[in-house]
C-alpha cells in the first residue's frame, strides 16, 4: 500500500494543472474512490468540482478522465470552498451563522433570510432581535450583536418588522378574595387534620408555538442569502424523528445532531423570573450554546426545517419551521 500510494501521489503531481484547468474542479487530490455511495479500498487522483454535471453538457476538454497512467479518478461534488469568516466580526454582506441582536440585546445568531410581501427579512428569534417582547418595531438592529463590540450606527444592519409576542407563565394570583377563600381552606384542612393544602394560581391561557422576529435591512447589499458552512437553503422541511439536522450558530458554529423527540411540550427559562411554555417543539441532542439562539436548522438537503431558540447541557428545542413561516407570513 505505501508503494501504491507514492505511485498515485507522483501521478497527480504531474497531472494536477491539467485537472484544476477543467471546468468546475476546485480541488485535486488522493483519496479513496467511491462507487454507488460505498468507498472503496482503491486509491484514486479526486477531482472536487462544484457540482456534478451531465458529461453532455461538458466540453470534451472539461471531461475528468476515467484514469490518469492507469491511476483510476473520481468525482466529489464538494460546492465552492471559501475561507470561514470570524461569525463574530462584521461581514458584508453578512450570512446566516454570524452574531446579530437587538441594541438592548448581548447576541445572538441571524439565522437566515425570508420573504414577507416580497421583501427579504431577516429571521432570528423574538429574544434576539425583539429583546423578549420589550422591543418596537423600528428598533435597531446590530451586526454584530452589542456583546460583540456592535455599537449605533456603525453596525446598524437592519430595523426591527415585526415579532411573534411570548406569552408568559404568570406568578400566583395575588386576588385577595381567592386568598381569603384558600386561607378559610387550608384552615378547615388543619381542623380536620387533613395535610392537603391549597394555593392560588394564574393559568397560562395560550401557549407559545415560537420564538420567532424578522428584521428589514436597511441595505440589501449588507445580507447575503446564504448560512456560513451551509451554504444556500434549497426550500422547506418539516423535522421528523430521527432526522440529521445541521446548524450555524455564532457560538458553536457548525454542529449536527438528530431529533431525538417530537411533539415536545417544554417550560424554557427566560431569566427575570419569566418562564414561557412551548408545544409542538422538536428536540435534538447538545448541539448549541448561549449565543446560538436563532440559528436556522436545516436537513441533510438543506432544507430549513426549524428555527432553535433554547436548549440545556445536553439537549436543544428547536420550533418547527412550519409554525414560523405561518406566525409571520414568511416565504422563501
Amino acid at each position: 500500500m505505501p508503494q501504491d500510494l507514492e505511485m498515485v501521489r507522483a501521478t497527480l503531481d504531474r497531472a494536477r494543472d491539467g485537472i484544476l484547468e477543467r471546468a468546475n474542479v476546485v480541488a485535486a487530490g488522493v483519496g479513496y474512490k467511491v462507487t454507488r455511495g460505498v468507498r472503496t479500498d482503491d486509491l484514486a487522483i479526486v477531482a472536487s468540482v462544484t457540482e456534478k454535471v451531465p458529461p453532455e453538457r461538458l466540453a470534451a476538454r472539461d471531461l475528468v478522465p476515467a484514469a490518469v497512467d492507469g491511476i483510476p479518478t473520481d468525482v466529489l461534488p464538494t460546492g465552492e470552498f471559501r475561507a470561514f469568516q470570524s461569525r463574530t466580526e462584521r461581514p458584508r454582506p453578512a450570512p446566516g451563522g454570524v452574531s446579530i441582536g437587538h441594541r438592548n440585546v448581548t447576541a445572538g445568531t441571524l439565522g437566515c433570510l425570508m420573504r414577507r410581501g416580497g421583501q427579504v427579512v431577516i429571521l432570528s428569534n423574538n429574544h434576539v432581535l425583539a429583546n423578549s417582547n420589550e422591543a418596537a418595531r423600528g428598533d435597531a438592529i446590530l451586526q454584530p450583536g452589542a456583546h460583540d463590540g456592535g455599537r449605533f450606527p456603525g453596525d446598524h444592519i437592519a430595523d426591527l418588522a415585526d415579532f411573534v409576542p411570548i406569552v408568559f407563565l404568570e406568578p400566583p394570583s395575588e386576588c385577595r378574595f381567592a386568598s381569603s377563600v384558600i386561607s378559610i381552606l387550608n384552615a378547615g384542612c388543619v381542623l380536620i387534620g387533613s395535610k392537603t393544602r391549597y394555593r392560588t394560581l394564574s393559568l397560562q391561557v395560550t401557549d407559545n408555538l415560537v420564538d420567532a422576529a424578522i428584521a428589514r435591512p436597511v441595505d440589501g447589499a449588507f445580507v447575503e442569502d446564504e448560512i456560513l458552512e451551509l451554504g444556500a437553503l434549497t426550500g422547506l422541511g418539516s423535522g421528523s424523528l430521527g432526522m440529521a439536522i445541521r446548524k450555524s450558530g455564532r457560538t458553536t458554529g457548525l454542529t449536527a445532531g438528530e431529533v431525538t423527540q417530537v411533539d415536545v411540550t417544554v417550560n424554557v427559562q427566560y431569566g427575570a423570573g419569566r418562564t414561557a411554555r412551548f408545544t409542538d417543539q422538536l428536540m435534538a441532542g447538545p448541539m448549541s450554546q448561549g449565543g446560538d439562539s436563532g440559528s436556522a436548522v436545516v436537513d441533510a438537503e438543506n432544507r430549513l426545517v426549524g428555527l432553535l431558540f433554547a436548549g440545556s447541557d445536553s439537549s436543544t428545542i428547536i420550533n418547527r419551521i412550519e409554525h414560523v413561516v405561518a406566525e409571520l407570513d414568511l416565504t422563501r
